[in-house]
């Protein structure tokens, strides 16, 4: 039986502003990639994420980002490979310290938005990200999109590199996310994101924004945890993987 990951990026409130709905998505996912305090987050939040989804069994990742509360991490910024191993090695110790005290261990690493889609792009960028990652912990798994230069230098590095695919996202020709400022980048009808979803998993094919047939082969696949049907969408997708006999584990059981 195929089985996927199925992640969510979670631990995203800050203070007394509420982002998500984790306390109900945990139950249905099978990773959870936890925001460490640069783009989201604060210490409260990230040490009841990880109560939450040590107790519910799931995958504990590191979700760092770019040190942009106010554009939650979602602004290219001109970074340097020496500040973007920095800026990794930094949150992954402030999430580690969290896990530690709950007696459980980080699965992965899946950098955030900006900093996610920049490392994608740039190897420079995704080697210094992968140099902290190796330096921190070797056996971390590094979570990156299909294709991309992180995923690259993951694999260069000796990492073990898991690709994801985003259930609600447009694809370009070249493999990259649709910017989200541009039309069609979201995928708002949930009938077509299934679809599109388990015809990856089958065929390891997805149509971009201008209708090409492009082969994309993942190990997870990213559902999200905020906006209004965000909780149906989840319970939604994965039922039908159920129903199509496709199992649901966490990176950790999959390498």
């Amino acid at each position: 039986m195929p089985a996927i990951d199925l992640n969510c990026d979670l631990g995203e409130s800050f203070g007394r502003y509420t982002l998500g709905l984790d306390n109900e998505i945990i139950p249905l996912i099978s990773s959870a990639n936890v925001a460490c305090g640069y783009h989201a987050s604060d210490p409260v939040v990230m040490r009841q994420t990880v109560k939450t989804a040590k107790e519910a069994g799931i995958g504990i990742g590191a979700h760092p980002g770019f040190p942009d509360l106010m554009g939650f991490g979602r602004r290219n910024m001109a970074v340097s490979p020496d500040e973007s191993y920095a800026y990794t090695m930094y949150q992954l110790g402030a999430l580690d310290a969290f896990l530690k005290a709950e007696g459980t261990k980080m699965q992965h690493v899946k950098p955030h938005g900006a900093f996610y889609n920049m490392a994608a792009k740039d190897y420079a960028m995704a080697e210094a990200v992968c140099c902290a990652i190796r330096d921190f912990d070797s056996s971390l798994i590094v979570l990156a999109l299909s294709g991309g230069e992180l995923l690259r230098a993951a694999k260069d590095l000796g990492l073990a590199a898991a690709a994801e695919y985003f259930t609600d996202r447009a694809y370009e020709a070249d493999g990259s996310l649709r910017n989200r400022r541009l039309p069609g980048a979201m995928i708002t009808d949930e009938g077509e994101a299934i679809a599109r979803t388990i015809r990856m998993i089958r065929e390891h094919k997805v149509r971009t924004y201008d209708g090409q047939d492009i082969t994309l082969d993942a190990a997870s696949i990213c559902v999200h945890g905020d906006g209004v049907k965000a909780l149906e969408f989840v319970r939604t997708i994965r039922a039908r993987l159920e129903e199509e006999g496709i199992g649901i584990k966490p990176l950790r059981e999959l390498f």
